[in-house]
């Protein structure tokens, strides 16, 4: 009998088979496709060897602004399917080689729980103490006629050989706001259909303007509280009808959407007694345990549509409760990202968020604007915000949008982590001329003694 037995080989998984067997458990995998999931290939690491090539777009494109006479005088979209596939091909070998190192079976199949205590996967019967669910997510396409001639999937971008004159984009979450801005990059004309009535709708309220008004200023089309209704064939595409409060018709040349369902059915959780929500997610307590003692789930397959850091953090809680700790999850210190130009990042409460809980919060400001390093690379569209606690100072939220968002959102999250008030966080010292600066500069605000503000 194996001590854990982890469903799905995807981040979370991977790093919940890695920590269950570095506290000593004897560990499998059952894993139905790739190691690796949807993250390695199909998601994140692809999508970034593709905005690596934007971004050198970009690059060239602004060189004239430092005196460089530079010119793009082609693109070899081969060259980056290659070094997307390169750098996807060394991942799931280094994770094929971790786990093995760490004595982690691997068994190729579709797992089923055949009761609370064992699983049939790839015609063998595999018995646990703990099991992890790993299973992730996948695509969900609206019951739409001609919808499904219309889509281009995420995987066709990634192979993509010629760019799509035109996209309609459904959707203005993170994966849906990342397709269009890489897609702009490239010379395609996109519609960016957003249901509610900003982008980024979990995200600060001044994270999405500004990430909107980014997007526009770079030639995409917003259409705000707009969906999708129908999807008709024309000439050279279709023209696709979206509801609204201005109802408006786009014709393109392909469509992409991004709705994703949990990948929980099919596995037999009836028969483990695990109970679902009713969008199909599995529901877990604050330790990441399902209704079923000893089975536990983590990363979409819990709900949402996670980015895969906050999958492999559940994967480690996980990975101990089932080995005899009591951990909780904590879900407030998960920084979130988008990767577009400028980049946006957070951790904790929006300002929003947290006047709707009723806490008594003040807020710091800093702009990239009137930051040195951004002066001088000229690029200064973004701001850092900071949501913290008028009596006690304590730090509710962090919003960053700008150069480098996505890595100096550590540095946020590290705070709260630690406890750090606004105060603390002030009395720091960073590197002169950088990026991190904006971020005491932000604390100095909330504190009110910003140096480099006018005063309030």
């Amino acid at each position: 009998m194996h001590d854990v037995v982890v469903i799905g080989g995807g981040p979370g998984g991977y790093a919940a088979a890695i920590r269950a067997a570095q506290l000593g458990a004897r560990v499998a995998v059952a894993e139905q496709a790739e190691l690796g999931g949807v993250c390695v290939h199909r998601g994140c690491i692809p999508t970034k060897v593709w905005q690596k090539a934007a971004e050198i777009l970009r690059t060239i494109r602004s060189a004239p602004q430092f005196g460089i006479d530079a010119a793009v005088k082609g693109i070899d979209f081969g060259a980056i399917i290659d070094q997307k596939n390169k750098a996807c091909t060394k991942i799931r070998m280094g994770m094929e080689g971790l786990l093995a190192n760490n004595k982690i079976e691997v068994v190729k199949g579709r797992a089923v729980f055949q009761s609370p205590r064992e699983i049939e996967a790839a015609g063998r019967r595999l018995q646990a103490k703990s099991f992890i669910i790993a299973t992730g997510a996948r695509l969900e396409v609206p019951e739409l006629p001609n919808l499904k001639k219309a889509l281009i999937s995420i995987e066709e971008i990634h192979e993509m050989r010629q760019v799509p004159a035109s996209v309609l984009v459904c959707g203005a979450e993170t994966i849906e706001v990342e397709v269009a801005a890489l897609l702009n990059s490239f010379g395609a004309k996109v519609t960016l259909a957003a249901a509610e009535r900003r982008i980024l709708p979990q995200e600060d309220g001044d994270s999405s303007q500004r990430l909107e008004q980014a997007l526009r200023e770079s030639g995409i089309e917003i259409l705000n509280r707009s969906t999708l209704r129908a999807v008709k064939p024309v000439s050279g595409g279709f023209a696709c009808e979206l509801d609204g409060p201005k109802p408006k018709t786009v014709q393109v040349e392909r469509v992409f959407v991004c709705r994703r369902r949990p990948n929980s059915d099919g596995l037999g959780l009836e028969k483990a007694g695990v109970a679902l929500q009713p969008e199909g997610s599995v529901r877990v307590d604050e330790m990441l345990l399902s209704s079923t003692p000893g089975i536990y789930a983590i990363g979409d397959v819990t709900g949402g549509c996670m980015q895969s850091h906050a999958a492999s953090a559940m994967g480690v809680c996980a990975a101990e409760n089932a080995m005899g700790r009591q951990v909780k999850f904590p879900a407030h210190l998960v920084p979130r990202g988008t990767w577009t130009w400028p980049e946006v990042a957070s951790v904790g409460l929006t300002e929003e968020a947290a006047e709707k809980q009723g806490l008594d919060i003040e807020t710091g400001y800093f702009p990239y604007s009137i930051n040195g390093m951004a002066l001088a690379r000229n690029e200064t569209p973004g701001a850092v915000k900071i949501v913290t606690d008028v009596n006690y100072r304590t730090i509710y939220g962090v919003h960053i949008v700008g150069p480098h968002a996505t890595e100096l959102i550590g540095e946020a999250a590290l705070a709260m982590q630690l406890e750090y008030t606004t105060a603390e966080f002030a009395a720091g010292i960073r590197m002169h001329p950088s990026f991190s600066e904006a971020l005491v500069d932000a604390a100095r605000d909330a504190e009110k003694w910003a140096l480099y503000l006018p005063k309030r």
